[in-house]
């Protein structure tokens, strides 16, 4: 199984069939910075709509199908998951019946309180364990909302720009908003060379991984005879032997850095330049209309 080709995650994936490509990084950049930013103290509709939008762009991009699906699937499933634990672990185990309070006293707060719970489930007894009882209400279900669309958008957003941009592209169009930082001294250059050293060690880690993955297969490992304690001991070597490699990869790169005296970095030579063609702006146009659009819209109907 090879895991850089199948799952094409965080790494720029050639071709010229997408639309997306021939953005510029600059808007890129401010696109992603919407979908980061703008569910801060945003309402669930709000959140929703980034993630429906993510999904409309993914299945619009004209992307091939195989670069995208198995990661968009394994991170819904994740998503799903971790909103799911979310409602779970924000559940009200109070007790529904006793009440502390004569109930007439808060006739207000009950009727509010009545219309803000979703599911009540009573206490249920299965064999000797008591289960319940369980208080499902609406902000336990905006809770799994919020945390289940922040991971997809977060780490979406990001895949499908670094699928679609040169990892030097990208490292230009941060140069370029960063450029008013260079004249109070502060070494921008720098701290983009490491940003750019630290895109092109994404898909060297994936090999790592893929290449443990595969002596394990070669060697036909049964974990069900070894058991649970030496199968969890093996899975701990194999994580340490995966992190040495790693920091193997890490060392031969710091030592070819250091051989050399001195580095220029010239955040110029890594702009990626197109041709200018009629499509390239009516697609920068639309990206920037959509812009305006996201912003207006999440001033709008974003609030909570």
């Amino acid at each position: 199984m090879n895991i850089l080709t199948r799952f094409s995650v965080g790494q720029y994936v050639y071709g010229n069939r997408s639309w997306l490509r021939i953005i510029d990084s600059r808007l890129k950049i401010i696109v992603i910075m919407i979908f980061l930013i703008t569910p801060i103290w945003a309402g669930p509709i709000w959140r929703l709509s980034l993630v429906g939008c993510l999904l409309l762009i993914t299945f619009l991009s004209l992307l091939p199908s195989r670069v995208w699906w198995r990661s968009l699937c394994l991170l819904s499933c994740l998503s799903l998951f971790i909103g799911f634990i979310s409602i779970l672990a924000s559940f009200d185990i109070q007790s529904i019946d006793s009440s502390l309070r004569n109930p007439n006293e808060l006739e207000v707060v009950l009727e509010s309180y009545k219309n803000w719970d979703i599911l009540q489930i009573p206490s249920q007894r299965v064999f000797f364990i008591d289960f319940g009882p369980y208080n499902f209400s609406r902000k336990a279900f905006e809770l799994g909302i919020k945390t289940s669309t922040l991971i997809f958008t977060v780490i979406h957003s990001v895949n499908l720009m670094l699928l679609t941009t040169l990892q030097e592209d990208i490292v230009w169009g941060l140069s370029w908003f960063l450029y008013p930082l260079r004249k109070i001294g502060l070494p921008i250059s720098k701290w983009l060379f490491q940003l750019l050293i630290a895109l092109r060690f994404i898909p060297l880690v994936q090999e790592e991984f893929q290449n443990i993955i595969k002596s394990v297969s070669v060697r036909a490992i049964n974990f069900r005879n070894l058991g649970f304690k030496k199968s969890f001991n093996l899975i701990l070597i194999l994580v340490e032997r995966l992190f040495q490699n790693i920091f193997l990869r890490i060392d031969q790169g710091a030592e070819s850095l250091l051989s050399k005296k001195k580095i220029i970095i010239k955040t110029n030579r890594f702009r990626t330049s197109y041709p200018s063609k009629f499509l390239n702006v009516i697609v920068n146009t639309l990206t920037i209309c959509f812009i305006l659009i996201a912003i207006f819209l999440r001033k709008l109907y974003g609030a909570l």
